[in-house]
């Protein structure tokens, strides 16, 4: 197989996202995309697990906008029938899956050049990473936020580990389709856009507060 990275002949997708980077800088809470998504995956070996599901959907000038959002499901090759009592996924059945490379094709026109956001980012951003490296292409661009650690921004939170469930029950989030792709990013969009309000409402809230000690890896 030709390496796309090493000759530099990305295809064509790729080389469309590469060029949203140069169309716009987002410097606001108002201008910018910030696309919420999450993964169902068949484990938590970001190296040796694979993505099942991935959903996302975006936020805009503050307000979720379920008119920009996205939804796939992968064909399963490695099937781990212990995790379905979590994500509910079977490896047969009605839903219409894509191969990996198609799904990924299709996650990454769909997120440009937006901020990613996630509940413990890494993993997720990790598993999208990884996919792309078994397509020899080269790791997601975008800049990202973690709501686990954009949580402990706020006053009195300590340096610790805060699962999704328990913000959805500190800020009176429905659980909704919780472990589905969907649901989680459609929850974390609303946790995200309820701390950002708290932050706002204890001190003066700038743009790049936002991405400070976002580098940190995220507890699993």
């Amino acid at each position: 197989m030709i390496s796309w990275f090493k000759n530099k002949n990305h295809p064509a997708f790729w080389k469309v996202y590469q060029k949203t980077f140069k169309n716009k800088t987002y410097n606001s809470f108002e201008n910018t995309r910030f696309i919420v998504f999450d993964t169902e995956t068949t484990g938590l070996n970001t190296s040796l697990s694979k993505i099942l599901s991935i959903g996302a959907i975006g936020i805009c000038s503050n307000k979720i906008d379920i008119a920009d959002s996205f939804e796939v499901y992968l064909k399963q090759d490695d099937f781990n029938p212990e995790t379905v009592e979590i994500h509910g996924i079977l490896k047969e059945g009605n839903l219409e899956k894509l191969n990996e490379v198609d799904a990924i094709e299709k996650f990454i026109e769909f997120i440009k050049n937006g901020v990613l956001i996630a509940h413990h980012a890494s993993f997720d951003i990790e598993m999208i990473n990884a996919a792309l490296k078994r397509m020899s292409l080269p790791k997601l661009k975008n800049k990202s936020i973690d709501t686990g650690v954009l949580y402990k921004k706020l006053q009195g939170r300590k340096d610790s580990h805060y699962s999704l469930d328990l913000l959805c029950d500190e800020f009176g989030i429905p659980k909704h389709d919780r472990h589905t792709a969907s649901g989680d990013a459609y929850i974390t969009a609303l946790l995200f856009l309820k701390i950002i309000s708290k932050l706002k409402k204890e001190r003066t809230l700038h743009y790049s507060d936002l991405f400070k000690n976002q580098h940190k890896k995220s507890l699993l």
